[in-house]
């Protein structure tokens, strides 16, 4: 689609909100990067001032109270300027309150504010996880051993599934380890949310967000006395009915908090929750070990990988991709086909072939299966990492490989996990950098002293089994201990707060 101008927009529509809703979400197809509107994947031209342009539509959109035709995960995964981003999670949080308010639910009562364990509470906290991704999902990937590895002495657990049983071994894990899962796929919100409510639910955890099968009009109805965010959504929900977002201190940095509607609450370690420990042992094993010739890989050329979805990507990354590409000779940039319609764009953008970047260079391969994926990552030498929105699961997978990566945080969340990542391996601080010419000389410091590269390899492979974040029984005492807080501070009739969990029980018990 040509560039187009708010002025003649505005003209054309004859002030029309509505015709400026569809013209948006027309021109996003053209630049998001998924199923249907992959032709359109990494077309660049004028983006910079196409984004201002929506963004000024958005703000009018949101001015003349009309729900923004840029859904909240999109805020969040383009670079759309964080407060805005933020009042269109508002503007959807307030459109599930209305669907909320159409069921004429009256109030719903809570379990008495006593602490768990003390004289008249209940012998366990009652905690319910709901999703939409209870089966063969990243999700459940991440989150499979979590439900059943909760403390049933101190927690009792509740999961509900949002979507029918898909047969998958993850749903079926998922299932059998958890000590209540409720398929509610078939019944209405508010039934839903009667059902949590009669269940006398101390702390409801939402795990999608606005993603997609989420059904948050049943958050909206507050069938529960604390109401959580977490996993699903790398934002905030903008929703004055959740209380609390599960992240961590490099994740949602407090001097960030302006940006995010709930109270932080900070793990001591990375927020991002991971099963490699207990489901992904076999991928370390060095009998089934891949080649590069499996995929069309030079053996002599240094590899540089990322293996983020296409639409992660801008110009002024793919730009330092192509000056490191120039900087260090006998290299190569291997990405995901994913999906393919983007590969011919990346191959001709035009700073690509101003720079003289060899279409040899640049090397694509198709998705694969999770464990061939994490297996083949290790052909690589160095991860580059998207800053507009990072690697997640995908960095999980090349760090559990032993791969380093060299990753810029920003503002946003969903710009800053991978440092998380990094940090949680306990060698973070050799792959976090500040700026894009930090990016670009750190990248091809390490790919020019293969020494140093190797030795920072080793530690991550030495660490994946000590290190915090691969230790998910860890991370679930970690995530016990902020629910125990979250049900005392209720108790103690103090209002939602930010804090920070320490792994120190004198500091968060769980019976006062």
């Amino acid at each position: 689609m040509d560039r187009f101008d708010l002025l003649a927009i505005q003209a054309a529509y004859n002030g029309s909100i509505v015709g400026l809703v569809k013209l948006v979400q027309g021109w996003l197809k053209g630049i998001l990067c998924n199923g249907k509107m992959g032709k359109s994947v990494c077309d660049w031209e004028d983006r910079e001032n196409k984004f201002v342009e929506v963004e000024g539509i958005l703000r009018r959109q949101i001015k003349l109270s009309v729900i923004p035709s840029v859904q909240p995960f999109i805020a969040i995964a383009y670079p759309i300027d964080t407060m805005l981003a933020l009042e269109i999670s508002r503007k959807y949080a307030a459109h599930c309150s209305v669907i909320a308010s159409r069921y004429s639910l009256p109030p719903f009562n809570y379990p008495a504010p006593f602490p768990v364990k003390g004289e008249r509470g209940n012998v366990r906290l009652r905690v319910r996880y709901v999703s939409g991704d209870f089966g063969n999902h990243p999700l459940s990937h991440l989150m499979g051993s979590v439900f059943g590895m909760h403390n049933g002495d101190n927690v009792e657990v509740f999961c509900y599934a949002l979507s029918p049983n898909d047969g998958t071994e993850w749903r079926l894990r998922i299932q059998s380890e958890a000590e209540h899962f409720i398929d509610v796929s078939s019944k209405s919100s508010d039934m839903i949310a009667k059902m949590i409510n009669e269940d006398k639910i101390q702390i409801l955890v939402n795990l999608n967000g606005y993603t997609k099968g989420a059904r948050n009009e049943i958050f909206a109805m507050q069938p529960a006395s604390i109401q959580i965010s977490y996993m699903g959504f790398p934002g905030t929900t903008g929703a004055s009915y959740i209380h609390y977002l599960v992240t961590d201190e490099f994740v949602s940095p407090l001097r960030f908090s302006h940006i995010y509607s709930v109270k932080l609450v900070h793990l001591p370690h990375c927020y991002f929750v991971n099963d490699y420990k207990q489901k992904n042992l076999d991928v370390l094993d060095p009998n089934c070990l891949l080649k590069r010739s499996d995929y069309g890989l030079p053996e002599d050329k240094f590899i540089f990988a990322c293996f983020n979805q296409l639409y992660k990507m801008d110009p002024d990354i793919f730009t330092t991709w192509c000056n490191i590409l120039m900087r260090v000779p006998n290299s190569a940039l291997w990405l995901l086909r994913f999906p393919a319609a983007g590969e011919m764009r990346l191959r001709t953008f035009r700073y690509a072939t101003q720079q003289v970047v060899l279409s040899d260079q640049i090397i694509f391969t198709d998705v694969a299966m999770k464990t061939e994926h994490i297996r083949r990552s290790a052909l690589a030498d160095l991860f580059l990492d998207t800053p507009s929105c990072n690697a997640h699961t995908t960095g999980t997978d090349v760090l559990w490989a032993g791969l380093p990566m060299v990753t810029l945080p920003l503002e946003k969340m969903a710009t800053r996990v991978a440092g998380s990542l990094c940090l949680a391996t306990g060698a973070g601080e050799e792959m976090i950098v500040s700026s894009l010419k930090e990016y670009e000389d750190k990248a091809v410091s390490l790919a020019l002293n293969r020494p140093k590269l190797q030795d920072l390899s080793d530690k991550l492979k030495a660490a994946r089994m000590t290190c915090p974040l691969f230790d998910t029984a860890r991370w679930v005492r970690d995530l016990e201990r902020a629910y125990f807080k979250m049900w005392n501070l209720y108790c103690s009739g103090q209002q939602p707060q930010p804090f920070k969990v320490t792994e120190n029980d004198q500091e968060f018990p769980f019976d006062s």
